[in-house]
């Protein structure tokens, strides 16, 4: 039987949350009846991975939310390739590719992670996206989202009908406190008694960067042996850098760009803090919680459906170096909260957030949508 062909849609090649997803759900969805081809926004390390396993994928360099010169190649591509189907994976890879799906009359999936609106916008800014994530949802065959708070939130503000909730899921092979680690402390200039406080994820605003830096500075003062450990990079590189330099940070943080080795980065920390103002779920953070550590995170969307405050994690509020800070020193001063919160989450990850189990249920969509289409060209 010859196998459908779905386009995997991204923004970018860079391993991030939404890009860890879609690396995972290609690498195990089952593929005895769809063959997944990826298109990228840009180049970066989830297309060599994906090339290494035999994925074929392609890169059209844009930075545009919507770029309108390179509609035609994207159009081509579809034909190229002879798609079937076409899954975009956030409103950047959506917004490119909404009008090829409509005029190749080909079904899209959309999934969301993380609605591109938010309260902290300009009016203007606002409504412009919310329209646009309107009419993205209005055309999709189907929307997936990856939390019951991003699903209600589009029922509120649009109607949105029938969305489904898929839940990100983790890859266990990868991430899980078993996993040998071929980095030691000292490799990052840490040593055995630091107290190492992790940041993982984009440079961006959505992520509160500076947040971290100046809870990690806070609490070096009350103790120095607490260290931080910050990897990422985006638009928000510059701030960050000048954060880092003004305070004098170099001799208690480590810093570096995306890398390759996350798995065994989050081995070597204590606390993963992740200071979002929003998120659909992240996978950051799941992976963090896999892996072991204890956890410090704000009340987004998908963050409350998982993390029960003082059971599998700590909830502090949003824009607060402040709290972070408390939840750091008292981390580090109560070993037993800290290992109750680190087996809870780790215990949750393994029974409820299986990437597998993430994957298997995309591909009964994409089984119900194939035999929908082909019941209609019969």
């Amino acid at each position: 039987m010859k196998r459908r062909k779905v386009l995997e849609v991204i923004r970018q090649g860079q391993i991030g949350g939404g890009e860890s997803h879609l690396a995972d759900l290609v690498e195990l969805m089952d593929k005895t009846e769809f063959e997944p081809i990826c298109l990228s926004f840009t180049d970066g390390e989830m297309i060599n991975r994906l090339q290494a396993i035999g994925i074929t994928c392609y890169v059209i360099e844009t930075t545009k939310p919507f770029n309108i010169s390179i509609q035609q190649r994207i159009i081509q591509l579809i034909k190229n390739e002879h798609i079937d189907i076409i899954h975009a994976h956030g409103t950047r890879a959506a917004s490119n590719v909404l009008f090829p799906s409509i005029l190749l009359e080909l079904p899209l999936i959309y999934t969301v992670h993380g609605w591109s609106f938010h309260d902290d916008q300009g009016k203007l800014i606002y409504t412009l996206r919310k329209w646009s994530e309107k009419l993205i949802c209005h055309f999709a065959k189907q929307v997936i989202c990856v939390s019951e708070g991003n699903a209600e939130t589009g029922k509120r503000q649009f109607n949105l009908s029938n969305p489904i909730v898929i839940k990100n899921g983790v890859n266990l092979r990868r991430f899980n406190p078993e996993k040998h680690s071929t980095l030691n402390r000292g490799d990052l200039g840490f040593n055995d008694n630091d107290f190492i406080v992790g940041f993982i994820a984009r440079c961006t605003k959505q992520k509160a960067p500076i947040d971290f830096l100046d809870a990690v500075e806070k609490a070096h003062q009350k103790d120095n042996r607490v260290k931080g450990l910050f990897v990422g990079e985006g638009d928000m590189d510059v701030e960050v850098n000048k954060f880092i330099a003004e305070h004098h940070m170099d001799d208690y943080l480590f810093w570096s760009p995306f890398r390759t080795d996350i798995p065994y980065i989050l081995s070597l920390l204590d606390v993963y803090c992740l200071p979002s103002l929003w998120e659909g779920l992240s996978i950051g953070l799941l992976e963090a919680m896999a892996t072991g550590c204890a956890i410090i995170a704000t009340p987004t969307d998908g963050t409350q459906e998982v993390i029960i405050h003082e059971q599998n994690g700590m909830i502090i509020q949003f824009n607060s170096p402040d709290a972070i800070c408390s939840t750091i020193m008292r981390l580090l001063n109560n070993d037993l909260l800290r290992r109750k919160c680190q087996t809870n989450a780790v215990s949750l990850i393994s029974k409820q957030f299986n990437a597998q189990h993430t994957a298997d249920a995309v591909v009964d969509i994409y089984q119900n949508i194939a035999n929908n289409t082909y019941a209609k060209n019969k």
